[in-house]
């Protein structure tokens, strides 16, 4: 996606297009940037116009998990809900894949609410899509072992950059999963014998 045109909920207002363009501020970034923090204040929402984003929770003890990913044409729910209610991020949110976000100032993200029924529908189905995310979140770590987690997280990767190569690394999966290195190592190893990857310095083919 490279343009607002093409969010399916724009398209019948012209006039809330211009608006965000004329209010956006469009900026740049690289794989692995941070875009927020934890505890970090929340004064504009991201539009991802290009590439891809991770939202991940952080625990206490350093552990993390990852969320859900945004991509082009999504924004990220909960920047809506903490800037709407004046509070803090309570995710990090990092750059997956090289980016292009229009980053809207939150007194603009209340007054199209008001103003412009198309924006709330846009709210509306992020919220419903993250909330069925989330749930598949806690059915995979209740229900799934981390071998079957493990790969569909592959399968996610691949899916969102369009590509069965995936440069990650081993310790960047653990953290996604919120397991331990050593575990998706041994994981991947079962996985490369069976035939379903290929390892190779930094990344992993699908098979």
């Amino acid at each position: 996606m490279e343009n607002l045109e093409q969010i399916t909920e724009f398209r019948t207002s012209p006039e809330l297009i211009q608006k965000l363009y004329e209010h956006g501020i469009l900026k740049t970034y690289e794989a692995g940037d941070i875009l927020i923090n934890e505890n970090s204040h929340i004064r504009s929402i991201p539009i991802v116009m290009k590439g891809s984003i991770k939202v991940i929770r952080t625990e206490e003890d350093g552990r993390e998990i990852l969320l859900y990913y945004i991509k082009a044409g999504e924004s990220c729910i909960m920047s809506f809900l903490g800037g709407l209610h004046n509070e803090t991020s309570k995710i990090k949110a990092e750059i997956e894949d090289d980016a292009e976000i229009l980053f809207l100032p939150m007194d603009k993200v209340s007054l199209f609410i008001k103003e412009y029924p198309q924006w709330l529908d846009y709210i509306f189905r992020l919220y419903h899509k993250r909330f069925e995310e989330l749930l598949d979140i806690v059915n995979a770590i209740a229900f799934k072992k981390v071998d079957e987690r493990l790969l569909n997280l592959l399968k996610k990767k691949s899916e969102l950059n369009d590509s069965k190569i995936i440069l990650t690394t081993h310790e960047q999966l653990a953290n996604e999963l919120g397991t331990a290195r050593v575990v998706v190592s041994r994981l991947l190893k079962q996985l490369e014998e069976n035939g379903e990857v290929q390892l190779g310095r930094n990344k992993i083919t699908l098979l």
